[in-house]
């Protein structure tokens, strides 16, 4: 494999990790109101390639976080125990979006990587047929 398609290959891998860690982020915002939820948190790990050493990156399973649910006092909702009690979600939204923010520059940054690769070689090859 050369070294463009390599660097693609580990810019490609990138991006689709940023855009799965997008996913959990969305989801976690979009159940932020949702009784019992637990956020869901995801990590990277090194993936390594077949027969060669270029490594990538993935992501790990996905885990729940297992901060204290909050407790919501509300004697009126379904879900309320005798003392007027239901747990709610552990996502904190302003974290969520900052998390979203960061990811969404990884992914950006890996798109940049990916298309200078592209460039790099396409004007290689034009540099070989003159």
């Amino acid at each position: 494999m050369s070294d463009f398609s390599s660097a693609r290959s580990v810019s490609a891998s990138g991006m689709q990790a940023q855009a799965q860690r997008l996913r959990h982020l969305s989801e976690n915002i979009s159940n932020a109101d949702t009784p019992g939820y637990r956020r869901k948190l995801i990590s990277f790990e090194t993936a390594l390639g077949q027969g060669d050493d270029i490594s990538s990156v993935r992501v790990s399973r996905v885990k729940l976080d297992q901060r204290k649910l909050s407790e919501i006092y509300d004697p009126s909702h379904p879900l309320a125990d005798e003392m007027g009690n239901y747990s709610g979600s552990n996502v904190e939204i302003l974290i969520e979006l900052a998390d979203a923010r960061e990811a969404q520059r990884s992914y950006e940054a890996n798109l940049k990587m990916f298309d200078q690769a592209r460039q790099m070689s396409t004007s290689l090859m034009q540099l070989l047929r003159s």
